[in-house]
């Protein structure tokens, strides 16, 4: 079977943050992401949890996105844009698909 080279590329971002993303990540051509919400973790400011909270308002989420490599540095420019001046972690990793006309 072939594979394609591929990135993925994960953004942990504060919830309310959400649409402004992905706005910006259409925006710059993405055409394909996943939302997966983030239900506790450890950072900077230490241990929190999504555990008790009323509204996701607080939480944090992850946005997935596997693209082609050529296309990386458009997508990185309209996340950090973003994500810079908010909580925040941008990831990215290399990774192998099977559809790469779906990337």
């Amino acid at each position: 079977m072939q594979t394609h080279e591929a990135k993925r590329v994960e953004i942990t971002i504060e919830a309310m943050m959400q649409t402004r993303l992905t706005t910006a990540l259409e925006r710059a051509g993405v055409t394909g992401y996943t939302i997966l919400p983030v239900f506790s973790g450890s950072g900077r400011s230490g241990n929190w949890t999504r555990s008790g909270q009323v509204s996701r308002a607080s939480g944090m989420v992850q946005v997935i996105c596997i693209i082609r490599p050529d296309r990386l540095d458009t997508l990185l420019d309209a996340a950090l844009g973003v994500v810079e001046s908010h909580i925040g972690v941008i990831s990215i990793t290399d990774c192998q698909a099977l559809q790469a006309e779906r990337f």
